[in-house]
């Protein structure tokens, strides 16, 4: 079993057309988060706060620096994720699709490295 990262993107903090009905995608996050869970394929899954309650950190020149918002120059940016442990890629694809169904949005499929 491999584990994956299957992050949510969106545009900066406007993730839904004002049209879309949030209460349904809600109940279809909740359907895929328990069917997830019943495969047993489910570790770890998190919605994030807006980009703009982000702050950065930066420490490289030896004093850390805070600064508020996200930090990379972007039209997206992380909503929230699922990390899940699967047999292989085609798993965590089939997984990220019925997730992406599931909250409207696009999907990133990322392996974790290998431990050790």
């Amino acid at each position: 079993m491999s584990q994956y990262l299957l992050s949510v993107h969106h545009d900066f903090d406007n993730a839904y057309d004002e049209g879309t009905d949030l209460e349904q995608v809600y109940a279809d996050v909740g359907a895929f988060n328990t069917a997830l869970t019943d495969s047993g394929a489910y570790r770890f899954a998190g919605g994030l706060m807006p980009g703009s309650s982000a702050k950065v950190v930066d420490a490289r020149a030896g004093e850390a620096v805070t600064t508020d918002g996200p930090y990379l120059e972007s039209k997206e940016l992380l909503g929230g994720f699922w990390v899940i442990d699967v047999a292989d890629d085609a798993a965590a694809l089939d997984w990220a699709a019925r997730g992406s169904a599931a909250c409207r949005q696009k999907v990133e499929v990322r392996p974790f490295q290998p431990e050790g």
